[in-house]
């Protein structure tokens, strides 16, 4: 059967695909429990920024060909480009989810829209959900009754200010709760560092010529981790991106091979994974403050 697919670039189609009214153009707290309409399998074409809390076990997930990792007490984060399929369990049963969704034209000219780039999680939601603890989800639950209550309040001149603040309130426990799940997932984590660790340094094992230059989304991929969530863990674990870590692993590589072959530099630049060789040059100097060639002219002459 042909999955129908869906462009949710507006509150009130995602509302009307449930049943459920619509206050506000532009913003919805949903509680699907209360839906008058079933969805079938679809493919959801994001234009909204949204959340959703799943409380039972109602629905699968899937991004690209990965799931996403959604239980029962989770919260995964959708931003406008994202296209995500969704298979109910049980097309009869309303499922037990409840969210926020809002247009980004809500936020234009907020102090929101500009702390927008700050909430990863946006990002990287589609490989790893935020499991919550029983308080961060009374939380999270409060926080949508504040916009809820907002949303049902006649429109004055605050109200354009008191929703996106309430919404930012919300964004800003999740930031917390993200942080404190990458704490609590240490040791899962440092698995994921060391992994990391192993395959840098595969890739340049034994002077292995490579066909491109390592990238933080490949590794990512190696996780089955989105490049935010990747790059987050890694930065959290090591106090350092992993762009910077591969740079000094090409950079330590790149030194090598000065030192230890006759090659020039543009065969060093080409066996890297550089396309072009002024690439390579600009990262050697901007990471040692000189030239490979430079660099190779004085370890000549120290020797």
């Amino acid at each position: 059967m042909k999955m129908e697919t869906i462009k949710l670039d507006s509150v009130d189609k995602y509302n009307k695909l449930f049943g459920l009214p619509t206050l506000h153009p532009l913003a919805a707290v949903v509680d699907l429990k209360r839906s008058t309409k079933r969805l079938g399998q679809a493919r959801m074409t994001y234009g909204l920024y949204a959340l959703f809390l799943k409380n039972g076990l109602h629905c699968t997930l899937r991004y690209g060909r990965k799931p996403y990792d959604y239980q029962e007490g989770s919260v995964v984060s959708f931003a406008p480009g994202q296209v995500v399929d969704v298979a109910p369990m049980d097309e009869d049963a309303a499922p037990d989810v409840v969210g926020l969704l809002f247009h980004p034209d809500l936020i234009c000219g907020t102090p929101l829209a500009a702390k927008m780039p700050q909430f990863g999680f946006f990002d990287y939601s589609q490989c790893e959900s935020l499991h919550l603890s029983m308080p961060e989800r009374s939380l999270f639950l409060d926080s949508l009754d504040k916009i809820d209550s907002e949303l049902k309040h006649p429109v004055d001149k605050h109200s354009a200010d008191l929703l996106s603040a309430n919404i930012q309130l919300l964004l800003e426990y999740l930031h917390r709760f993200y942080d404190r799940q990458f704490i609590t997932r240490h040791h899962v984590n440092s698995s994921v560092v060391a992994n990391f660790e192993k395959s840098l340094k595969d890739c340049f094992a034994g002077g292995r010529l490579l066909e491109e230059v390592p990238k933080v989304a490949d590794f990512a991929d190696m996780a089955n981790l989105s490049p935010g969530y990747f790059g987050d863990l890694i930065k959290r674990e090591t106090g350092s991106t992993p762009q910077d870590l591969i740079t000094l692993r090409l950079v330590a590589e790149a030194k090598h091979r000065l030192a230890a072959t006759d090659a020039d530099i543009s065969e060093i630049a080409y066996g890297l994974g550089f396309q072009y060789p002024q690439h390579f040059s600009r990262l050697f100097k901007r990471a040692t403050g000189k030239s490979p060639s430079i660099f190779r002219t004085e370890l000549e002459l120290l020797n």
